[in-house]
């Protein structure tokens, strides 16, 4: 008997996830803390990895992020990620004339994006940003598999149009949350980040 394709999906969720084969995750440094700041919660970078590759096998994880050579926390944090399984790409923080500072990577991670093609099956990318619609369409056409992880309310609906599974950051918070001893002390990875702590331990974010 022929099962109705309307009623029976060809794939489960499960079946769909154990497919990825080998993942690559861009992370918008910067986008997921705005969505953090949202949820009211810190992330927790070592939870975030494992949720985020889901037993795959893992390329790759990016981080990107604006910096400040003089800020000794932020370099902290930043060292502690590269330490911790991340590639964390940076660009000097430029002063924007309202005094506010913000280095915009949105070319740096459609690049990488576009020149690692071949080397991974799955796309893995945390931001909400409509500017990356283009380069995850263009993956995309290239065979790669794209999955897009942002706060719904901050995500373009032009991105998630043309991303293969889109998830929502606010269904996933239980497991991707610091456990802090400063629960409502939440900092942007762009301007600071951490006292010092023992080197396994992700640094706490002010």
């Amino acid at each position: 008997m022929i099962q109705s394709l309307d009623r029976d999906p060809i794939f489960t969720p499960e079946q769909v996830l154990e497919n990825r084969g080998r993942v690559a995750i861009f992370i918008d440094g910067s986008n997921l803390f705005y969505a953090a700041l949202q949820l009211g919660m810190e992330i927790d970078y070592t939870k975030l990895l494992v949720r985020l590759t889901g037993g795959s096998r893992l390329l790759r994880s990016f981080f990107y992020t604006g910096v400040d050579r003089s800020n000794e926390k932020q370099q902290g944090f930043l060292l502690w990620m590269r330490r911790n399984g991340y590639r964390v790409i940076s660009k000097d923080l430029v002063q924007l004339p309202d005094g506010s500072k913000k280095a915009n990577l949105d070319v740096e991670i459609a690049v990488d994006m576009m020149a690692l093609v071949g080397s991974y099956d799955t796309a893995v990318l945390v931001s909400g940003d409509g500017d990356l619609a283009y380069a995850v369409d263009a993956v995309s056409y290239r065979g790669v598999r794209v999955e897009v992880v942002s706060l719904r309310s901050m995500t373009s609906d032009s991105l998630i149009n043309v991303a293969d599974r889109y998830m929502d950051l606010e269904q996933i918070k239980g497991d991707i949350q610091k456990n802090s001893r400063y629960p409502h002390r939440i900092a942007d990875p762009d301007r600071s980040t951490s006292k010092p702590s023992e080197p396994e331990e992700q640094p706490d974010l002010l």
